[in-house]
């Protein structure tokens, strides 16, 4: 008799733990390692660099206009590019014209452009600072134009957010440096079931090569160091869903974990220790 009671007040220990460990709360705080006034050094901030199949906005700019326009492809028709993300309440699309009406430049396999006047450019490589100088000293140099402004855009510098975010899409990098946290800030943070220990930024290189670098965004300290921190055009984000929403993808995946189920078994394990124990009894 002591013997059964033991086994059962075992058998009701271990669903106890079982139920409070399925109670547990999910790691969801970000950068906790980070305390006040905490100074960390930024040694990786740099400029996204022209690469192939980048599409640009170059316009030059004189004081005479006629002259200027040489230098600059013809004005097209509204040159729109669609960028949409998905949520749980329908579709979000945003609508971005190229700058000017100009059409675009696209950069070859060999890191060229064609220019007017100037002809065949090398341009791989350079920041949109770069270029701009570059294409204002060549103009000056060949005394093509005295006082140009040359003013340089992406339009195709965008990154793509897919997983456990309430907002996956691609979205365009407004600006020359942009951050793994912005871009999830502008998918609209991570759903609750999204694991924050395990953050993919997946990137591929001039060479066709692709690196996949994960992110813990608990830790302030390695999001910061790691080279997926800034990202680069074309870069993949991707947030794993944790165990409990893989499992949402079966039938009863997560029956088990629920509180109603080890209610039921606990009222099933006391019914049978109450019969065993009045068997005992005659």
């Amino acid at each position: 008799m002591k013997k059964i009671t033991t086994a059962f007040m075992g058998l009701g220990v271990a669903l106890a733990t079982l139920m409070l460990g399925g109670c547990t709360p999910k790691n969801i705080t970000y950068v906790q390692d980070f305390e006040e006034d905490v100074v960390i050094r930024d040694t990786q901030r740099t400029a996204i660099r022209i690469q192939p199949e980048d599409k640009l906005s170059i316009i030059v700019h004189s004081k005479d206009p006629e002259l200027a326009a040489l230098f600059n492809l013809p004005v097209v028709a509204n040159n729109t590019r669609n960028i949409q993300g998905v949520n749980g309440s329908g579709s979000i699309q945003r609508t971005y014209a190229s700058s000017d009406g100009m059409s675009s430049y696209t950069v070859s396999a060999q890191g060229t452009i064609e220019f007017p006047v100037l002809g065949t450019l090398h341009i791989a490589g350079m920041t949109r600072n770069e270029l701009s100088a570059f294409i204002k000293g060549e103009l000056m140099g060949r005394d093509l134009v005295k006082d140009p402004t040359v003013v340089v855009e992406f339009l195709n510098s965008g990154v793509s957010i897919l997983g456990e975010v309430r907002s996956p899409g691609r979205y365009d990098m407004n600006r020359d440096n942009i951050t793994v946290l912005e871009a999830i800030a502008l998918a609209g943070d991570l759903t609750i079931q999204g694991k924050r220990e395990n953050v993919k930024v997946m990137r591929e290189d001039t060479e066709g090569n692709v690196h996949v670098y994960v992110i813990d965004l608990t830790k302030g300290k390695q999001i910061m160091s790691s080279p997926g921190y800034y990202l680069k055009q074309n870069d993949v984000i991707y947030v794993e869903p944790t165990n409990y929403k893989k499992r949402e993808t079966t039938v009863n995946g997560n029956s088990a974990l629920a509180a109603s189920f080890w209610i039921s078994a606990a009222s099933l394990l006391t019914s049978i220790a109450v019969l065993v124990v009045n068997l005992t009894k005659k």
